[in-house]
């Protein structure tokens, strides 16, 4: 007679550390996502066997009918941080789970204990750490100018512990660092794989739900995003923050991907320093610091990033190749769209790229995604390649067609503002954005253009 208690087996699983998809066999191409050796093995129980339940489980919720749903605006926590609220939508929510993610050293735990020194003045927090001691924390909260009295420190990897913690002292504010470190004893896989991960964020998810206690994690991913973690945890998190920037330069772009409770096109500025990261309230004055002057392969444009624009500088190089394939690299920039714009500006306008070397960088660690930096970008290429530099007050925007035309591009007035304030007197766009300024510009003159040769005549004409 077998024993009335679940019966369960295990199991080897192969699950991709990038989407997540789980299979009995190995592949070498995860047929969930197309990447390739990101399948591990892990160890896992299956379910109960048919009848380990008599009956079915309750329901816990019941429906409820949509004209009896408030909709009140949702209690917000301001962290101190105006770019950190600007990217979360005003503020942290009540209840909310927000992943902060990024390659490890780029400053996501740094910014987590920068806000509770302002958010502690009126909040009790629980900082949990899987990858520092308490003393590590203490030294380094000293460093950034952290002594709040209502930041509890609590060194724990057993997430089922954390939880436990959570609802015994009903804290404010809970930080979990990182969440590639928690793990769920229940489970026979090591931490930081698939299955951990996402049973976390999911155990995590409940407790900040049913208390109404934001949670914020920390993901840590390498260049290519591939660490288990984040990707597979978006679905679950009502928010995504990922920090970009090189760990060698100074300046971090936080970036909301996913935003229940806000725009997900909204970017924070910082400055890393030595006492921490320091929020820049004029990003288009910083990212044009330094700039050259009278040099050829540099230009200015203007993009969009939620509600603001951003003046970006766009630095292109064309040398003579010493190899039999010219090589192209793009920094910021979308190197197949760079790639497109280079065979325009060979098959429409006349400017020879086949046997140069072909080199763009945005400065600033900024990435550009919007096509309105088409125009700059083809303008930096071909100023290097005739070596004739632009001229240095002038701003550029449009979207170059694959027939070398300029398409109109969105809030033009703003862009123009924007390049106004900072003191451009020469703003270069396409003709059909002409139609769309409705108010009187003064102070900078607007040249409207059909194609990329007209673009470059204007740009290298001398100033008035």
């Amino acid at each position: 007679m077998r024993c009335s208690k679940m019966a369960q087996k295990m199991k080897s699983v192969y699950v991709c550390s990038e989407c997540g998809f789980e299979s009995a066999k190995w592949y070498g191409k995860c047929p969930g996502c197309g990447q390739w050796n990101t399948m591990n093995e892990e160890v896992k129980e299956t379910a109960p066997v048919k009848g380990s339940f008599s009956a079915a489980r309750p329901s816990l919720h019941r429906p409820v009918r949509i004209d009896e749903i408030s909709t009140e605006e949702e209690a917000r926590y301001h962290t101190g941080l105006t770019e950190l609220d600007r990217v979360l939508g005003g503020g942290i929510v009540k209840g909310s789970l927000i992943l902060i993610s990024g390659e490890p050293g780029i400053g996501k735990s740094t910014i987590l204990l920068q806000i509770c020194e302002f958010l502690g003045q009126t909040l009790r927090i629980l900082y949990v750490s899987g990858e520092e001691s308490s003393r590590q924390i203490k030294l380094r909260a000293a460093r950034l100018g952290v002594n709040s009295e209502n930041l509890y420190i609590l060194t724990e990897t057993d997430v089922q512990n954390v939880v436990e913690q959570i609802r015994s002292d009903q804290p404010d504010l809970v930080m979990i660092d990182s969440i590639q470190t928690m793990n769920f004893t229940d489970l026979n896989s090591s931490p930081g794989s698939v299955t951990q991960v996402r049973e976390c964020t999911n155990a995590l998810m409940r407790a900040a739900k049913a208390l109404e206690i934001p949670i914020l994690l920390v993901g840590h991913v390498n260049k290519d995003g591939a660490i288990a973690g984040p990707k597979v945890l978006e679905h679950i998190v009502d928010a995504v923050l990922y920090f970009e920037g090189d760990r060698q330069m100074t300046y971090r772009i936080l970036r909301a991907v996913k935003n229940r409770y806000g725009s997900t096109n909204e970017i924070g500025v910082f400055d890393m320093g030595e006492h921490g990261l320091h929020q820049v309230d004029n990003p288009s004055l910083a990212m044009l610091a330094g700039r050259p002057i009278n040099v050829s392969g540099t230009c200015v444009t203007c993009i969009i990033e939620g509600s603001r624009p951003i003046l970006a500088e766009i630095q292109g190089l064309a040398s003579t190749s010493n190899f039999g394939n010219p090589r192209r690299m793009s920094t910021g920039f979308d190197y197949n769209r760079m790639s497109l714009l280079l065979a325009v500006l060979e098959k429409r306008a006349g400017y020879y790229f086949s046997n140069l070397d072909a080199y763009i960088n945005v400065v600033g660690g900024l990435r550009l995604d919007e096509p309105a930096a088409d125009l700059a970008v083809a303008m930096a290429l071909v100023s290097s390649l005739k070596d004739c530099p632009i001229r240095d007050d002038a701003m550029v925007v449009g979207e170059v067609g694959l027939a070398g035309e300029l398409r109109s591009v969105s809030r033009i007035e703003a862009r123009i503002s924007e390049a106004k304030r900072l003191g451009f007197r020469l703003c270069v766009l396409p003709y059909s954005n002409l139609k769309q300024i409705h108010s009187k510009q003064e102070d900078i003159q607007l040249i409207g253009v059909k194609n990329v040769r007209e673009a470059f005549e204007a740009l290298t004409m001398p100033s008035v």
